[in-house]
């Protein structure tokens, strides 16, 4: 699958592919947030949006007959056109998945391109509709009959059997889940660089929400409702909205176990060596920080350090949520991290690949991308290498496949984009090689490295007898 954006922040054109693990890294404000946002908003618009048209008839026979059968191959067929209406109508709300002006992105589109119709595989399907006890609606299907089986439980002439606009939302849910299972991913989970003041101004935002609630309620306040909103005005990019959901959720999210709890206590271990501690939340819903060194210390988040808040809604994910074939996107996840914690969090994602959670990442951390580099390289498993990885402490579990990598430079490059006669110096993406005995070929770190290290050694071990510049007084 291949995800193609124009006119978005300063990027002109751009396409990109997922891989188990992704990463776009460059200087900053060449557009690496601005490709992850938007592809995390399109993931979460084709999962939350009907895209695929329900035949009225087939909905006729379901209310008349109690169940229907529904093809999937006509739609495998009419994808991409479905994919490019979605494409349209999601582009057209751009605007608010970054909190900008429509005008801002009057010109701005993604779209997603699937590699090979034919490649795809159909998903296994349940959808139910209804309470636990009582389901009034069943959508089913599995990878190899290529169809819907859509049932009504509920008594077709029954006032409890759902309004048809609900069955045909659910059957396009249905239909999508099936097609786009295998390209895109149903469940998403975003950190954004926002992260570090969500947790701590969370209950300022609802306190704030709340305030206005109460004002409108008193019918004493003298503002008027509508002078009263704007002055409580405040819009959020879509990925911070959804981080300040998380965060106020916690209560209730610590009732869950992820898969990762259950089964891979080693790779929960790796995430507490990296904030020194552990997150817990109180009866009364307050996030804490307990530090290894004393688990008797309780420290509020104000209290903490910024890696530690850097990381909480990632930690909770983790231990909590998480799901095998879930994608993860952190914007810098070496966000406050000492270098040896940004080489941890490289490690951490090699485990977490492996154990089939997708990861995608914004960096400008060389040490995250030269720790990948080393088990990149360890992947090669010869008796010198895996001795090698013994004793420097690294497990094969956390030794990388180049091939599951895709890695892609925000920077200016020459390209033609569409609709253009001739080629020009345009922000882009490139891909980068990625060797599997060398790893990432990032030039944007490598460039900085080399000309860093060429001033040192002129300063170190230059000939004092050379005048570059001389004084011309």
């Amino acid at each position: 699958m291949r995800i193609r954006i124009k006119n978005l922040g300063v990027i002109k054109q751009a396409e990109f592919s997922l891989g188990d693990l992704t990463i776009i890294c460059g200087k900053n404000n060449s557009g690496k947030t601005y490709a992850m946002h938007a592809a995390y908003g399109f993931f979460d618009f084709l999962n939350v949006t009907p895209v695929f048209p329900v035949d009225p008839g087939a909905l006729d026979r379901l209310y008349k007959e109690g169940s229907i059968i529904v093809p999937l191959e006509p739609y495998l067929e009419n994808l991409n056109e479905y994919l490019d209406k979605a494409a349209e109508n999601y582009s057209a709300a751009l605007f608010r998945v970054f909190a900008g002006s429509e005008r801002q992105f009057d010109n701005s589109s993604v779209t997603i391109i699937p590699e090979s119709v034919g490649k795809i595989v159909f998903s296994d399907v349940e959808i139910t509709i209804g309470s636990t006890e009582k389901g009034i609606l069943k959508v089913v299907s599995t990878k190899d009959k290529g169809a819907l089986d859509v049932s009504l439980l509920a008594n077709k002439s029954n006032e409890s059997a759902p309004p048809v606009h609900i069955a045909r939302d659910v059957i396009s849910d249905g239909i999508g889940r099936a097609i786009l299972g295998s390209i895109i991913p149903a469940r998403l989970f975003l950190a954004s660089a926002e992260r570090t003041g969500a947790a701590i101004f969370q209950k300022e935002l609802d306190f704030t929400r709340n305030r206005i609630l109460e004002l409108l309620g008193d019918k004493t306040e003298k503002l008027h409702p509508i002078q009263l909103l704007d002055s409580f005005r405040g819009e959020y990019p879509l990925a911070v909205r959804r981080n300040v959901d998380f965060i106020r959720d916690l209560p209730n999210v610590v009732k869950k176990e992820s898969f990762l709890l259950k089964n891979h206590p080693e790779l929960l271990k790796t995430f507490t060596d990296i904030i020194g501690g552990e997150f817990r939340v109180s009866r009364s819903g307050e996030v804490q920080y307990a530090p290894s060194y004393n688990s008797r210390v309780k420290l509020e988040l104000v209290e903490s350090s910024s890696s530690v808040r850097s990381l909480l809604d990632i930690g909770f994910y983790l231990r909590h949520m998480a799901m095998s074939g879930d994608l993860l996107m952190i914007d810098e996840p070496e966000l406050n991290l000492h270098p040896e914690n940004q080489r941890k969090m490289a490690r951490l994602f090699a485990m977490l690949i492996n154990v089939g959670i997708k990861i995608f990442v914004t960096t400008h951390s060389d040490y995250l991308i030269k720790e990948l580099n080393t088990l990149i390289a360890f992947n090669q498993k010869t008796p010198r290498l895996l001795a090698l990885a013994e004793r420097e402490g690294y497990k094969p579990y956390e030794f990388m496949d180049p091939s599951r990598v895709r890695v892609f430079v925000a920077e200016m490059a020459s390209i033609r984009p569409d609709g253009m006669s001739r080629s020009g110096s345009y922000n882009t993406l490139t891909m980068a090689d990625i060797d599997p005995v060398m790893g990432i070929q990032a030039s944007t770190f490598d460039n900085s490295i080399e000309e860093m290290n060429r001033i040192q050694d002129e300063i170190y071990w230059g000939d004092e007898t050379v005048v570059l510049n001389p004084d011309p007084s």
